[in-house]
């Protein structure tokens, strides 16, 4: 049995000090607290008909529910079906079809969705009941379907099961480092995997911190006033740390290590920061099919003595092979300092997609190698470096955009005749989308962009607009988004 809950059982026996604190809430809770909840939740889940492998969508804000929706679930050993707040009925309609979920955890019914709901209040008061026995599962048994796009389109569930989490929050505690007296302050989305960071310190009984929404002053003031010791943040936030040292002062004293991941983190960003605050960023590579770097690479601060060129996402973690392979052949791996295909293997590799087996054989090999799509090579001193991508994907502020998913429901505007979407630079979050537009007649951007809104999360509307006569196509196919790119730098 492997149900990877039980580690509130062990530290609810022996701790009594406060392990999470939501300052939305300003409420602390001790891991008795937690598993308390944990305990009501699966019991209201019970018996609401929800059981062993049921899948279930949460669909609510970053907020102490939602953390103890995921562990009561895990517990009666039910399926989480993470989404974000701010999707759309017809995105929600997707998941809610494809996942075939059983029921919805949110905090308002929405009569437009075929599918039970439970309301779940807000959990201001501490639960006094019998802990709930952790249901029977296996290291194979799912637990979680993580939505991650490609580019065909539609969402796929990477299936991520007790075996998979249990490896990733061990991997996680070790890079970390954190002990019972450490402090995090998370700030990753609960529909990410991101959320892996913060359970991680649950698992470990630091204090783990979290706020719905804040500004950069408020970052910095949450972790002066909070003795932060470990930071989580994404390429933006450094490079806000970095443009605003006026602001920052002396607020990240208490700072041993500061998180990045979702995205590239600029060289010359990266090397200011160090050498200013001469704090270690844990610069991670993972995906949501491997639970962040539950198979994947980091820098530690052990490597910053050889790390100085503040390029590569590091090693190995534990039990993580990697290796480069050709782009069309995977079977064929290439040499060191060589470019390819990044090839993971581990024990929180995904163990494919929920119902698409053509996807899965494109991107899990048989002999258990995860394909990431991502292009990079390894140095001599098996030190891993991104290059590029293989796929078409968007990282702006760590949220990952699918050009096609977002062509596929914009296209379906009336004004439009062709559209294709794209990256641009941006200093501050990376890269943000844009889409050139063939109109039909008269231009219509701001019906195209409210159109968006109705349609699409925020994160993936475009943030520019370009009119043109027509795609640059290949034998007037396949879109050519690199001529897109260079044309409107």
């Amino acid at each position: 049995m492997i149900n990877v809950t039980t580690f509130l059982d062990a530290n609810a026996c022996r701790l009594d000090k406060p392990v999470y604190y939501s300052i939305d809430r300003e409420m602390r809770y001790n891991s008795r607290d937690i598993l308390g909840i944990v305990s009501h939740l699966g019991r209201v889940l019970l018996n609401k008909g929800v059981t062993k492998g049921d899948r279930v969508l949460i669909y609510l804000e970053n907020s102490p529910e939602y953390l103890f929706s995921f562990l009561a679930l895990w517990r009666i050993g039910a399926v989480a079906v993470p989404t974000n707040r701010i999707y759309t009925i017809p995105e929600l309609k997707y998941y809610i079809e494809d996942s075939g979920a059983k029921l919805i955890i949110t905090d308002e019914e929405i009569p437009e969705l075929d599918v039970d709901f439970y309301i779940m209040p807000k959990l201001d008061e501490f639960v006094d009941e019998p802990v709930l026995e952790a249901c029977n599962t296996s290291w194979d048994d799912l637990c979680q379907l993580q939505y991650t796009s490609g580019t065909t389109g539609k969402p796929k569930g990477a299936m991520l099961t007790h075996g998979n989490w249990f490896s990733a929050i061990q991997n996680e505690c070790d890079v970390l480092k954190m002990n019972q007296d450490s402090v995090m302050f998370c700030i990753y989305p609960m529909a990410h995997v991101g959320i892996s960071w913060a359970i991680a310190a649950l698992r470990t009984a630091a204090l783990c911190i979290t706020k719905n929404s804040y500004t950069f002053p408020e970052y910095l003031d949450i972790i002066f006033e909070n003795k932060v010791t470990h930071a989580t943040g994404m390429p933006p936030v450094i490079h806000s740390i970095v443009a605003n040292p006026e602001l920052v002062s002396n607020k990240l004293y208490t700072v041993k290590s500061i998180i990045s991941g979702g995205g590239p983190l600029h060289q010359d960003t990266w090397k200011k920061f160090y050498k200013k605050y001469g704090i270690p960023v844990l610069n991670a590579y993972g995906s949501s099919e491997t639970i962040v770097i539950g198979t994947g690479t980091v820098i530690r601060p052990e490597d910053y003595a050889s790390a100085d060129r503040y390029e590569s996402v590091g090693h190995p973690v534990c039990f993580t092979e990697i290796k480069i392979v050709d782009t069309e052949n995977p079977q064929i791996e290439m040499e060191k300092n060589e470019p390819g295909e990044i090839a993971l293997r581990g024990p929180s590799t995904a163990i494919g997609y929920w119902n698409k087996p053509e996807a899965n054989k494109e991107t899990f090999t048989p002999d258990g190698w995860y394909l990431s799509g991502d292009i990079g090579y390894v140095d001599d001193d098996n030190r891993l470096f991104i290059t590029d991508r293989k796929k078409d994907m968007i990282i702006m502020s760590g949220w990952k955009i699918y050009p096609t998913e977002v062509e596929e429901v914009l296209i379906a505007y009336d004004s439009v005749d062709e559209i294709g979407i794209f990256s641009i630079p941006h200093e501050h979050r990376g890269e943000i989308p844009a889409a050139a537009v063939v109109w039909k007649e008269d231009e219509d951007e701001e019906g195209l962009l409210e159109y968006a809104r109705m349609n699409l999360a925020r994160y993936k509307i475009p943030r520019k607009i370009f009119t043109v006569e027509e795609l640059p196509r290949v034998n007037n196919w396949k879109l050519l988004r690199r001529e897109l790119k260079e044309k409107f730098l």
